[in-house]
């Protein structure tokens, strides 16, 4: 079978080579063209497009780079029917992937979907667009399930790939001395995972360390992204002692921490998977919060409490993000029934989530439903 796949950030790049590597091992013909990074082509596809060229994010970048982002689609159509592929892998990307998954419908290709758009969140009337144009959509949290069967959609739960890439990781992890290589203290390590991009670094990362000096047994550490220069975070920083900063090394520092202060998203639930007891911080712009507030329809911002549809980690949300907060939910789990209750809330977490297996489950889909047709 010939496959085009489609991933247009670095999270979907992990994801598509696994699904790649797993669609190789039940289809010893498989072919493979497509949109993604580096992974994907260690995986062997033929990669057109770097998804470093498509990373247009916020209202006004896409307004600015709108004939490239259109000119990208018709190359993207182009290169798809020149192809010929016996099915398409959309993966996530929903500004993109939702208008080529369009275009293949209407010219009868077969539409396979990994990893749904967050349309319970924002957007919801995208569904009615799934519904006309995906062939297979394949979700990776529990609730979205019963979400599409409210619209009559019928849609396959894989499991979360994020399961499978932290087994994979601890399975390969080498045994190190993570404080002596990173020249840290002998202390219980707080992980500080500010996010990826400037401004919410800027804006979350001094409340977070306003509470050091009232954990003075415990050392801070911050969680580095990979695309910041380390001067962003020294500035904030500042003299104060007891904090350090690793790059590329998020797994091992939550392997290694006793708790850890997060920056909503994927990270609170990547924490959780890592059984650390986390409390979430979210800021943002207060015009900015004011208009998601009206347009997102979700009664918790991470990801660990919308899969147990209850508040299991605290949240602490634009005006409740102080440092009093902060310190107080921070002491709660340091030792004591509130982390023994959550350590046994994340047991729960990851039972519903379904084991590993998401990248498996969906080729064993995949390929089944193309060998059937």
């Amino acid at each position: 079978m010939k496959y085009y796949i489609i991933s247009g950030e670095a999270s979907g790049d992990m994801h598509g080579a696994n699904l790649v590597s797993e669609i190789k091992r039940r289809d010893k013909h498989a072919e493979f063209r497509g949109w993604g990074g580096d992974k994907m082509e260690a995986e062997g596809v033929e990669i057109n497009k770097h998804y470093r060229e498509l990373a247009f994010m916020g209202f006004a970048e896409v307004l600015m780079n709108l004939r490239t982002i259109l000119n990208n689609l018709k190359k993207c159509k182009a290169d798809i029917l020149a192809y010929n592929p016996d099915g398409v892998i959309l993966i996530d990307y929903p500004g993109f992937n939702l208008r080529i998954a369009e275009f293949l419908h209407e010219n009868g290709i077969k539409v396979f979907y990994y990893i749904s758009p967050q349309i319970w969140a924002w957007k919801q009337n995208r569904v009615h667009k799934i519904k006309k144009v995906v062939d297979k959509m394949f979700v990776i949290l529990p609730f979205e399930k019963p979400f599409y069967k409210k619209f009559n959609i019928e849609v396959d739960f894989v499991g979360n790939p994020l399961l499978d890439e932290i087994h994979k990781f601890k399975e390969s992890y080498k045994s190190e001395d993570f404080r002596a290589n990173n020249k840290l203290s002998d202390k219980p390590i707080i992980a500080l995972l500010p996010g990826s991009r400037t401004q919410e670094i800027k804006t979350k990362l001094p409340v977070m360390l306003s509470v050091v000096e009232a954990y003075k047994d415990y050392q801070f550490v911050i969680a580095g992204a990979p695309s910041q220069e380390e001067t962003i975070y020294k500035e904030i920083i500042g003299n104060q002692n007891n904090v350090s900063i690793v790059f590329g090394k998020t797994y091992p520092l939550l392997l290694n921490s006793h708790a850890g202060l997060i920056t909503s998203g994927t990270a609170t639930l990547e924490t959780a998977l890592f059984k650390v007891p986390q409390v979430v911080c979210y800021k943002a712009n207060p015009i900015s919060y004011r208009i998601a507030k009206r347009l997102v329809k979700i009664k918790f911002i991470s990801l660990v409490n919308l899969i147990m549809d209850k508040e299991i980690v605290r949240e602490l949300i634009q005006h409740e993000l102080t440092t009093t907060n902060v310190t107080s939910e921070l002491g709660k789990l340091l030792e004591g029934k509130d982390r023994e209750n959550l350590l046994a809330d994340y047991d729960e977490l990851i039972i519903k989530l379904g084991g590993v297996g998401a990248s498996a489950n969906t080729a064993e889909h995949i390929v089944n439903y193309l060998d059937s047709k």
